[in-house]
């Protein structure tokens, strides 16, 4: 971006006041485009939840992830990827979105918030009743649904207010603020699914993305994944009959899909167990068919299904 050094001030002023260059050009010479607020660019939805609970009135974020978008398959177009370049700050999770680590790698910005660095990732999604069974069957690799569990969820909000203060530092504490107060809400959530979830009748569900290890170790459930972690492949004959086997052991009564993937499986394998069918939502992005407006709607939507499909008392 060296360009920005041959641009006048009076030029530079007027280029900000259309909002043409990052912030960071602008700031020292008035308020810009963007009323002087940082620039934030999110990746997907629970990104950016958190920078916008974080940075408040401070920030003006964009998500890279359109609502209804399956954000695994996202692409960026040659606008996206320019934008991403004039962020002041970017909120992503690496290992997500191979388009988006892509692109955030060579757009230079020096505010970098990398999710899968601020908590612990683990392998999930190759089990089968509750034990790994090699690699045949799988897309098992680092797991990165990491705020699918509000424990690690509250470490990476941590975490990118840490980048936030960096990339804005008049605005520190306002930003501590915002996150203490983010994490006794995310506190308050961890106690309602441990409570929630006490006493309960089964501990294993089936879904069809593998999106929920973290919650189910969380909580001392097992998630039995009809997919792997990939919600788009098929499972095999082989992956078929074994759920057969642990639905029956284990009394399972309910397979949950999600909001934004195809149900086609979910159902018809439902349909072979004679179990009933339900939501479990990945939190990958928000739509008018989301129970629940923000991430703690849908989370409570969430554990109303696990209570009702694990016959808690």
């Amino acid at each position: 971006m060296n360009i920005r050094r041959r641009i006048s001030t009076a030029a530079l002023a007027g280029a900000c006041g259309l909002g043409l260059l990052a912030l960071s050009a602008c700031s020292a010479d008035t308020t810009g485009g963007s009323g002087g607020k940082l620039r934030v660019t999110a990746s997907f939805y629970p990104m950016e939840f958190l920078a916008r609970q974080i940075g408040g009135d401070h920030v003006e974020v964009s998500n890279l992830t359109k609502p209804g978008v399956e954000p695994h398959d996202l692409e960026l177009t040659p606008q996206q990827t320019g934008r991403l370049g004039e962020s002041d700050a970017i909120v992503y999770l690496k290992g997500l979105q191979p388009a988006v680590d892509e692109a955030v790698a060579q757009s230079g910005v020096k505010n970098v918030a990398d999710a899968a660095t601020m908590t612990s990732l683990e392998e999930h999604g190759a089990e089968v009743d509750g034990h790994h069974h090699g690699h045949a069957d799988s897309g098992a690799g680092a797991d990165p649904h990491i705020w699918l569990d509000p424990v690690k969820y509250a470490e990476v909000a941590k975490g990118v207010s840490a980048v936030l203060a960096k990339a804005d530092p008049a605005h520190k504490a306002d930003f501590q603020k915002n996150t203490d107060a983010l994490v006794k809400k995310l506190d308050g959530l961890n106690a309602d699914f441990k409570d929630g979830l006490k006493n309960r009748a089964s501990d294993t569900f089936l879904t069809t993305h593998a999106a929920f290890g973290y919650l189910a170790e969380r909580y001392g459930l097992t998630e039995e994944a009809i997919n792997g972690l990939d919600p788009e492949s098929e499972p095999s004959a082989n992956r078929i009959k074994s759920l057969h086997a642990v639905a029956e052991k284990h009394h399972v009564s309910t397979v949950f899909f999600e909001t934004l993937a195809n149900p086609a499986t979910a159902k018809s394998l439902a349909g072979d167990l004679h179990l009933k069918t339900d939501v479990l939502d990945p939190l990958e992005g928000i739509t008018d068919a989301s129970r629940g407006k923000d991430y703690f709607g849908v989370m409570h939507a969430n554990l109303t299904a696990l209570q009702k499909a694990l016959g808690t008392k």
